[in-house]
């Protein structure tokens, strides 16, 4: 007598099978959610840039028409006055004492630095040349971090320096950030950056980017 085993077929029921359809939607869902970090990151870098423009753009706008805060009200550029004399003239430490109150007020330091703090005031909010605004940037921090001298504990009269740091200071910081806003290309969101890389004189010249 023949036994038949039984055949075992579906019934045609099946619970959803998870692994397969995770398998399909893991990578689209990584792929969105790095897209996602990759907006985040680029709208933080930019919102980071804006600011900073605006710390320079300012600067240039209450040394140039003495708004009464840092400049007071009359003694503006526009008004007659300097903005470099207030500041080196008064450098009180540091290997550059001398030489600092040697350019305090001279016409040359004051163009330079006020068209120093428009042009990067100006690319950083607009997005474009952050390569260049990086370079003068970071120059004219080096500068005011050496008329500061952060590292001397007291002044050349021999009275405290009250500085808080000997080395990282917010000159230092501001550097940097410059450097780094124009390493990511910080000027693409938010900003012209797209179009000012696709113009032609720029396309020759990476380093007006």
């Amino acid at each position: 007598m023949a036994v038949h085993q039984p055949s075992h077929r579906s019934s045609g029921f099946r619970l959803p099978s998870f692994r397969r359809n995770g398998a399909a939607s893991a990578p689209g869902a990584a792929e969105s959610a790095e897209a996602g970090t990759r907006t985040a990151r680029a709208c933080a870098f930019a919102s980071a840039r804006v600011l900073m423009g605006f710390v320079f753009l300012w600067a240039f706008l209450d040394k140039t028409f003495g708004f009464g805060y840092a400049t007071a009200s009359g003694k503006g550029w526009v008004d007659g006055g300097s903005p470099t004399e207030g500041f080196l003239g008064h450098v009180a430490v540091g290997p550059m004492e001398s030489t600092f109150h040697s350019w305090a007020g001279a016409a040359w330091a004051d163009w330079l630095f006020m068209l120093g703090l428009l042009g990067i005031g100006l690319a950083l909010t607009a997005g474009v040349a952050l390569r260049l605004a990086a370079l003068a940037g970071t120059v004219m921090m080096a500068l005011m971090w050496v008329a500061e001298w952060p590292p001397a504990k007291h002044l050349s009269d021999g009275s405290a320096s009250m500085s808080t740091n000997p080395f990282a200071d917010y000159h230092l910081v501001y550097a940097v950030v410059l450097i780094v806003l124009a390493a990511v290309s910080a000027g693409n969101v938010f900003g012209l950056g797209r179009w000012w890389a696709r113009l032609p004189v720029v396309r020759d010249h990476a380093w007006l980017r």
